[in-house]
């Protein structure tokens, strides 16, 4: 009886690890949730002694080591979005990275001029 053959995606692919995996099971973050374009930076702190961080946490550090976005992060570890803000999630409360203060300039635009550039649009 011949065996089943195995299927393979490329030889560079390695093992596949699934998403659930990677975050220990969770399916959405426990406290804090990031949105796409939260600017995180790693804090410079080590982790302490009892924290073990896994291989992509350690890479999603290190990526902090400038300002980064959940969604270049997902973008630069071929990761899930969702994955990637649980992980965050979990370096966060470690202190290991913390959200960049926005400008003060940053304000959300009227909404009535919103509407006007909609509708301007909506008549070309």
């Amino acid at each position: 009886m011949e065996s089943p053959r195995e299927r393979w995606v490329g030889s560079d692919a390695g093992p596949v690890v699934r998403p659930y995996a990677v975050t220990r099971g969770r399916t959405r973050p426990r406290g804090l949730v990031l949105d796409l374009v939260t600017v995180l930076v790693a804090t410079g702190r080590t982790p302490a002694d009892r924290v073990w961080l896994s291989r992509e946490q350690r890479r999603l550090l290190e990526l902090c080591g400038r300002p980064s976005t959940p969604a270049d992060l997902a973008s630069e570890t071929d990761l899930p979005l969702r994955v990637v803000q649980i992980l965050l999630e979990d370096l966060h409360q470690y202190g290991l990275i913390e959200e960049m203060p926005q400008a003060a300039h940053t304000e959300r635009p009227d909404p009535r001029i919103l509407m006007r550039v909609l509708d301007e649009l909506r008549r070309l």
